[in-house]
């Protein structure tokens, strides 16, 4: 999900609410304790050199069971973000701890917005020797008398 779509649903939002894919619920006294833009450099396994830049929100629990995060104040956060850290319109990757700190995509489902689960990948699978998985086929399928005594297959 881009900035710009985050930022046009929380002027329809009365509350901010996030979850993961799996229905678990973001307690909804959680802070946004970063907003900053993350620009990678890296290599890949097929020697290809790439470049990424993704926004980054930062959810946090803390004790204050009484705070809750209004959309006009998650709005003024953005905001200062753009202004003082020139952050521009980009995807969003949100890190949440749970057992550990995950790094999620953003959906929303009209009322919450869903931590999305990410996955690895291999982006060079075509110089890197990763096999193409083979085609599974049941043998019954391929017909009678395709390979019986006196066919001639063998």
């Amino acid at each position: 999900m881009k900035l710009s779509e985050i930022k046009e649903i929380l002027t329809t939002l009365d509350n901010v609410e996030f979850k993961l894919e799996n229905g678990t619920t973001v307690p909804e006294h959680f802070h946004v304790t970063e907003i900053g833009q993350i620009n990678k450099k890296f290599i890949d396994c097929g020697g290809v050199i790439r470049e990424e830049r993704i926004i980054n929100f930062q959810l946090w629990n803390a004790n204050d069971f009484d705070h809750r995060l209004k959309p006009s104040k998650l709005l003024n956060i953005i905001k200062l973000s753009e202004d003082k850290l020139g952050i521009e319109e980009g995807e969003v990757e949100v890190e949440y701890q749970e057992g550990t700190i995950g790094k999620y995509d953003l959906d929303f489902d009209g009322s919450q917005f869903i931590l999305k689960n990410k996955f690895t990948a291999c982006l060079a699978e075509d110089s890197c020797g990763i096999p193409h998985e083979k085609q599974k086929i049941k043998l019954s399928t391929l017909g009678s008398g395709c390979c019986t005594p006196n066919s001639g297959c063998c």
